[in-house]
């Protein structure tokens, strides 16, 4: 439960340094997300999600 609620600080962390370092950037990037069809969002996240868990797996064992 530890790791979870660490994984967890450190997305903020990370989220945070983006929106403090660089909020124009930040905002020009959500508005092209926007701007993406929902299929394109859906196979990026999945594209994402598996290079996380991959890596996850290949960093515990």
């Amino acid at each position: 439960m530890k790791d979870l609620f660490s994984a967890v600080c450190l997305v903020a962390v990370l989220e945070g340094l983006f929106l403090f370092a660089a909020p124009r950037a930040w905002k020009r990037m959500a508005e092209h997300l926007l701007m993406l069809p929902s299929v394109a969002l859906h196979r990026w996240g999945g594209v994402i999600l598996l290079a996380g868990l991959t890596t996850l797996w290949w960093l515990k064992h």
